[in-house]
């Protein structure tokens, strides 16, 4: 019972987007999907892993909010979605805005300290 417990816990463990992307694997996949939605059998072709190791990398992507997964026929599309990327911009833009300021108060010392 114990097993099913911790296999249950890393099944639903969620990762934040940058968790995500710090695995390769998945930055690559992306990369791919930026200039075409793929199935899942055309994005596994471009790596050396099992079909399901893919498909795990998949569903991350699509539990982190990258990727949207549309059934057409037979075959499973994945395609770019944007809420994933929006938590990554969200805290690069909290960075940037916090180092402008203080970019903006050094100059505004030096500029105190030249007209002295």
């Amino acid at each position: 019972m114990r097993t099913l417990k911790s296999a249950d816990k890393m099944r639903t463990q969620t990762l934040d987007a940058f968790q995500v992307i710090a695995d390769p694997s998945r930055r690559q996949m992306l990369m791919m999907l930026s200039k075409d939605s793929k199935t899942i059998n055309s994005i596994a072709e471009n790596f050396d892993m099992s079909r399901p190791a893919v498909s795990k990398h998949i569903k991350i992507l699509y539990n982190a909010g990258f990727i949207s997964i549309k059934d057409i026929g037979r075959e499973r599309h994945c395609v770019l979605k944007q809420d994933g990327f929006n938590q990554l911009q969200g805290f690069i833009n909290y960075f940037d805005n916090f180092w402008s300021s203080k970019l903006r108060k050094l100059q505004s010392i030096l500029n105190e300290k030249s007209k002295q």
